[in-house]
């Protein structure tokens, strides 16, 4: 099978080393890419947003196969450009993909689907961002309508704050809050047949205990140990299933990977938002865990043929990932700085370049991360640290928490 992978951060670099495993794939191309990426595949220049530049590139480079990554080349129609090339495609139409690219969009089809949520407004100028805040109520959370690469939320105590952000973003989603442990669940579909892969658990916040500004994701880890018994079952019935027949009957089904943010309620699982493609970090920690080949898997989704696929097979233990942050970030990354030790065995790549001398050089806001498996969570948890500790990239800064209160037993589950 040849592959083209669309994409060039770190999601994208745990794809490729998932894809290249598979006995099946026998070329795998990847555009843009980064220098991790070119370690394992062919990397050649598009504009991952350009759809017709990708199509032509699919039929240039004969792919069988091709796996869109990020968000922005899914809304702009990417998926929908390579099939009508006759190319096999894995992600949605740039019409499923508004699940991501409109919070009000995938609150519609929630409402519609009967899908348990918070409840929301949608407001567009000052007044009526006030009367949600007044209605909702604090912790405040004010979402950026639009796509906005994991950075567009803000949850906070603060009045001024939450007006400011509305204010800045223009047209948002204020929700009502969700206390509980947050879970992420991917979803391959077909449109018709899904099938779940591991919940895992990001960290958004920059700093240790889950301080400072939201960021795209710190680290995360899988499994859940302390994941409610039958939690993926109920929310593929109450979730999953109704959501997918809803985008069914408004004739724009959704083929490709389903993302679930979830936060675990003293109510039950309610859902903080639709993705329309693996999250990063995530990703990292659910592929090092999946031993069945990933390019058949996908392939199947994306040609239809996902209920005939063998059911996943999953190794033993854990696994843990932890980013490596620019100086400045999420507010105002530092670019260009030298890197060493990114050649370790467990090191993924997200932004980064190759320097006219051919150093390797941050690139990026989340630069790279430690990843690695154990035979349980404590123990994959000090290899990824240690993977990170490997790692030197002038004024970077980590997390030192990632997985610590799952592995402590101090994740505690509303009543």
């Amino acid at each position: 099978m040849r592959v083209l992978l669309v994409g060039g951060g770190g999601r994208e670099h745990a794809l490729a080393l998932g894809l290249v495993a598979d006995p099946s794939v026998d070329v795998l191309v990847a555009a843009p890419g980064n220098p991790g990426i070119a370690a394992v595949a062919e990397v050649r220049e598009v504009n991952a947003t350009d759809p017709a530049a990708v199509a032509a590139l699919a039929v240039e480079v004969a792919a069988d196969l091709v796996v869109i990554g990020p968000e922005a080349p899914l809304v702009a129609g990417v998926a929908d450009a390579v099939r009508a090339k006759g190319v096999a495609a894995f992600g949605p139409s740039a019409e499923a993909a508004r699940l991501e690219g409109s919070k009000t969009f995938a609150k519609d089809v929630m409402t519609a689907a009967g899908v348990p949520t918070a409840r929301a407004y949608t407001c567009t100028d000052a007044e009526s961002v006030g009367r949600a805040l007044d209605e909702l109520g604090a912790p405040y959370v004010v979402k950026n309508d639009g796509l906005a690469a994991g950075k567009g939320v803000v949850v906070t105590d603060d009045r001024a704050a939450a007006e400011r952000h509305a204010a800045e973003c223009g047209r948002v989603v204020i929700e009502e809050y969700l206390a509980g442990p947050e879970v992420s669940l991917f979803v391959v579909t077909d449109g018709e047949a899904a099938v779940p892969l591991l919940p895992a658990q990001d960290f958004k916040r920059a700093g240790d205990g889950d301080t400072g500004p939201n960021t795209g994701g710190m680290g995360a880890y899988a499994p859940l140990p302390w994941a409610p018994p039958g939690l993926v079952d109920e929310v593929m019935r109450d979730v999953v299933h109704p959501t997918l027949a809803e985008l069914r009957r408004r004739g724009t089904p959704f083929a490709g990977l389903l993302y679930v943010g979830l936060a675990i309620t003293a109510a039950g699982p309610r859902v903080i938002e639709f993705n329309a493609r693996f999250g990063d970090p995530e990703t990292q920690v659910v592929l090092a865990l999946l031993e069945t080949p990933l390019a058949g898997l996908l392939h199947a989704a994306a040609t239809g043929t996902l209920a005939a696929h063998p059911p996943l097979r999953w190794r033993d233990g854990a696994a843990v990932t932890v980013v490596v942050a620019a100086e400045g970030y999420p507010a105002a990354p530092r670019t260009g700085d030298v890197i060493t030790g990114a050649d370790r065995a467990g090191v993924i790549q997200a932004g980064t370049r190759r320097g006219v001398d051919g150093t390797l050089r941050s690139a990026g806001g989340r630069v790279l991360c430690g990843t690695a498996t154990g035979p349980d969570l404590a123990a994959a948890r000090e290899a990824a640290y240690e993977v990170v500790r490997g790692i030197e990239l002038a004024g970077s800064h980590h997390r030192s928490d990632i997985a610590a209160a799952a592995v402590d037993g101090r994740i505690d589950l509303p009543a």
